[in-house]
């Protein structure tokens, strides 16, 4: 098989491919019609983050069976375009873990102790001993937005050299965040305990900027360390608390646009370190990368599961036509019940009724968990999904029973933790026609896509006219509703919206600030914005 390998990777990896047999050829630095006509033959593509996978570029390669990402970030392939063409996508996306942990920690260190600042001076001939008086980690409080991974190494290290430990995830147990030394808490008082803070979350619309202005307020002082994505951190609002001394200075190795225009406020204070993306550039990190996606590549070659795919759930060929619907369901079930329960989630339950429960069900379950999941982890997907639960420490079970009281098959996701539990079940109608059937106990028949208001409220005359006119008011067309109640008539109700059209926050606060009102919730599902 041939392999086309387009942006510089270790030599470990390239070494691995030809020892199995493949012929590897190495195209750096192309473009256009040269890097089309180069990968025209190719089985499998690997690239790092300068090569612009795109539509066109599987045009051009018919034979590509893999195209596998040396790191973690894959903004520059079209994902979408590579399923359309069959083509699996993976990532390495573990091999970098402890290189970005350590990097977190010499940023700290480098930032309490002034180092680039003193080294710099030093060099220029100046022996400005007095000018630095550093801050010791030892008994200081680590702040950590995000036990994920890279999150979780950061913890390990800081807690041995004495820190003690605050976290802020929503996704993570307290179980887990108290076998790693860490007491789990809200944001809030995360950033106001924290003499350092860190931030490890991947970047998503609910990510953006999440530390800004009111964050670093809150702080008082300290320092903020961000080597995990650009944008988390509001570069302007940072900036500007480390100039008016709110904090004492900060270390950021990523940035919201790379390569960093000369312009950023934070290259203009002195008191914030900047390295340019260096998180994992280590020799060992480069080369698990390297090894790592030259495994999955020779997995793809033998038809095997390839564990990092991003695009590709691995199933028997003659069960995945009976399983396929509801890999989609369970997903779109487990996305429902994430956003309505409230608080962090502890444990998932996806049970099966009826005729799926007799089917090899595990690329469901996964698919669940993966909506779970989406809107706080980066990249997640239906095959790394459990191994995040098992990284957060949250309790996953299966179950199935053969008999289903309503419906043919039923698939149900359950969300709880120690104060609270939510489940959605969904099913699916004559032709594949998927259907939400159950949310909290409510009996409904919901389309599960687009935009969606859930609302739930006391039972009394009016509401639903109410609401439907605050949704008239905002130029928002309903295209289907069902209500349920599950009390006698004056208990509580809840009513799902289909909608033409989003749903500002104006128009929810108008909503809540009925008193008949309990709770109303505003979803998107399957991509739609």
């Amino acid at each position: 098989m041939k392999v086309v390998i387009t942006d510089p990777i270790d030599d470990a990896g390239i070494e691995r491919l030809r020892k199995s047999g493949h012929d590897v050829e190495t195209a750096y630095d192309l473009t256009g019609e040269s890097l089309r006509s180069a990968v025209g033959d190719a089985n499998a593509l690997i690239v790092r983050s300068g090569t612009e996978v795109t539509d066109g570029l599987f045009e051009a390669a018919p034979d590509l069976v893999i195209v596998g990402r040396a790191g973690i970030g894959v903004d520059n392939i079209d994902i979408d375009a590579a399923t359309d063409h069959g083509v699996i996508v993976a990532n390495a996306p573990e091999g970098n873990v402890r290189a970005a942990a350590e990097h977190t920690v010499a940023m700290a260190f480098a930032a309490a102790r002034s180092i680039p600042q003193a080294h710099a001076r030093l060099k220029a001939g100046e022996w400005a001993k007095s000018d630095y008086l550093g801050t010791e980690l030892n008994g200081k409080i680590l702040g950590i937005v995000g036990l994920g991974r890279v999150g979780q190494e950061v913890a390990k290290r800081l807690d041995g050299l004495g820190m003690d430990l605050v976290a802020y995830d929503p996704y993570i147990s307290q179980e887990r965040a108290g076998r790693l030394g860490a007491e789990l808490v809200e944001l809030d008082a995360c950033l106001e305990s924290a003499d350092f803070l860190t931030v490890h979350t991947p970047l998503t619309p609910e990510t953006e900027n999440m530390i800004s202005t009111d964050e670093l307020d809150l702080m008082g002082g300290g320092f903020v360390i961000n080597c995990a994505r650009g944008g988390v951190v509001d570069e302007d609002a940072l900036a500007a608390a480390v100039e008016r001394g709110t904090l004492d200075g900060a270390a950021i190795d990523v940035f919201a646009e790379e390569p960093v225009s000369p312009d950023s406020p934070l290259v203009d204070v002195d008191e914030v370190i900047v390295t340019p993306h260096l998180g994992a550039s280590t020799e060992a990190a480069q080369e698990n990368v390297a090894t790592s996606i030259a495994d999955q590549v020779d997995a793809a070659f033998a038809g095997e599961p390839v564990m990092n795919a991003l695009n590709a759930p691995s199933v028997d060929e003659s069960a995945f036509p009976r399983i396929r619907p509801y890999i989609g369901l369970a997903e779109t079930a487990g996305i429902i019940a994430a956003q309505l329960l409230d608080g962090r989630i502890s444990e998932i339950e996806v049970a099966y009724e009826g005729e799926i429960a007799d089917e090899e069900v595990d690329l469901v379950t996964a698919s669940g968990l993966k909506g779970v999941f989406e809107p706080l982890e980066w990249q997640v997907n239906a095959v790394n999904a459990p191994q995040i639960a098992t990284d957060r420490g949250i309790d996953v079970t299966e179950s199935k029973r053969l008999q289903s009281d309503d419906f043919q098959s039923v698939v149900t996701v359950r969300v709880g933790n120690d104060d609270d539990s939510l489940e959605v079940s969904g099913t699916l109608f004559a032709g594949g026609d998927p259907r939400i059937v159950r949310i909290g106990g409510y009996r409904v028949d919901a389309v599960p896509h687009g935009k969606m208001l859930v609302a739930r409220n006391a039972d009394k005359p009016g509401v639903l006219g109410f609401i439907g006119s605050v949704l008239g008011d905002h130029d928002i067309n309903i295209s289907g509703m069902f209500n349920s109640r599950r009390d006698e008539p004056g208990g509580e109700a809840l009513t799902v919206y289909n909608l033409d059209d989003p749903v500002p926050d104006s128009a929810v606060e108008t909503i809540l600030d009925d008193d008949r009102m309990i709770d109303v919730r505003y979803l998107t599902l399957n991509g739609d914005e």
